[in-house]
């Protein structure tokens, strides 16, 4: 269990007032999480400080390297009052999973859990409580040794920040555009595909920048080799509904494992419905919008949790999905995703954390 210092912000910020439109992601708290590890020492001096800039060498080796890792989570208010988290135990699990491909010091699941837990318990009063509002979590790690050489840092900054957020995507809830990408290439099997790393989102900028100079709000990636099987969208997993299954491609190494992801999969096998996490082509996509057997599209992730999708294009093709509305299977995994995490609906999985 940490030992965790606090040092507490003699003034504070002025807070969002309610109706006062958030973003995403632009807004930040009083304080923040930080650990340090040393090689041979281990993480140590976990503390929570006031918000600041850190200050680090030109030569930190995060800015000529990319050994960086990151999370997202978010922490919810439900009516009675009571500050919930969904799932961080998963978190700290796949942190570790990304911080050991990129050769950065393993974090122990506790001290990952705990460290989110008190900065959240201190900021508690920041977590905004309109409907599709939530404090955003961002747990992430850099390397900062002082040398130009390529090779692991012996140091590095574990550091927890906190961001009260509106809707990921400005239209809330209506179906966006998703723009499968036939020229760029996010990544390979055997790569970083599956890790959360800065690289892999500087990787997809070049494909996002074209979908949006075109009207679509995101890309949804092929893979790297054969460029013809669906693997994910910029910022989420992507699921169809074909034949009345919920199809989403397997993970294979080069996609993200997303924790709302394996949620919707859950929850979709107890209601009955069949789920299939296998290969998913273009061609076959194409086919089903055409045929009528692909009846909804949608993307899921921490910071949309579901977003219907209401159009693909593909080259020469778009393909309208559910008429361009929202999918009855859709609306249901996001009411009740929503539910569990604000504590409105049951939640059989014992997914929600009440702090």
């Amino acid at each position: 269990m940490l030992n965790i210092k606090y040092e507490l912000a003699k003034e504070l910020k002025a807070k969002p007032v309610k109706g006062q439109p958030l973003g995403f992601g632009k807004i930040t708290t009083d304080h923040m999480f930080i650990m340090n590890y040393t090689e041979g020492k281990g993480w140590h001096d976990p503390r929570i400080v006031p918000y600041q800039n850190i200050s680090l060498a030109p030569t930190a080796m995060v800015f000529h390297y990319g050994q960086t890792m990151f999370e997202g989570l978010k922490a919810y208010r439900s009516e009675g009052g009571e500050v919930r988290l969904f799932r961080p135990d998963m978190n700290a699990k796949r942190a570790n999973v990304s911080n050991k491909r990129l050769c950065i010091p393993e974090i122990p699941e506790e001290d990952f859990v705990q460290a989110v837990k008190e900065l959240v318990k201190v900021e508690k009063d920041w977590i905004p409580t309109e409907p599709g509002t939530s404090l955003y979590i961002r747990p992430f790690v850099i390397a900062t040794d002082e040398f130009l050489g390529v090779a692991p840092s012996k140091t590095y900054l574990f550091m927890v920040i906190l961001s009260p957020s509106g809707a990921y995507y400005a239209s809330g809830l209506a179906p966006v555009g998703i723009w499968i990408e036939d020229d760029y290439v996010r990544a390979v099997r055997g790569g970083m595909g599956f890790a959360k790393t800065g690289g892999n989102y500087a990787a997809s900028l070049a494909g996002q920048v074209k979908a949006h100079d075109d009207g679509y709000s995101q890309v949804l990636w092929l893979d790297g080799v054969e460029r013809k099987y669906i693997e994910e969208v910029g910022a989420m997993n992507i699921f169809f509904v074909i034949d009345g299954k919920v199809v989403t491609p397997m993970l294979n190494g080069s996609i993200l494992p997303g924790i709302t992801r394996d949620s919707v999969i859950n929850l979709c096998k107890s209601w009955g419905l069949t789920v299939e996490e296998r290969r998913i082509s273009v061609d076959e996509l194409i086919e089903a919008q055409k045929s009528g057997r692909m009846t909804e599209c949608f993307g899921t992730g921490t910071a949309a949790v579901i977003s219907p999708v209401g159009k693909l294009r593909y080259k020469d093709d778009v393909m309208t999905i559910a008429d361009g509305g929202i999918g009855e299977i859709s609306q249901k995994i996001y009411d009740t995703v929503t539910g569990i995490q604000t504590g409105k609906a049951a939640d059989p999985f014992g997914w929600s954390v009440v702090l």
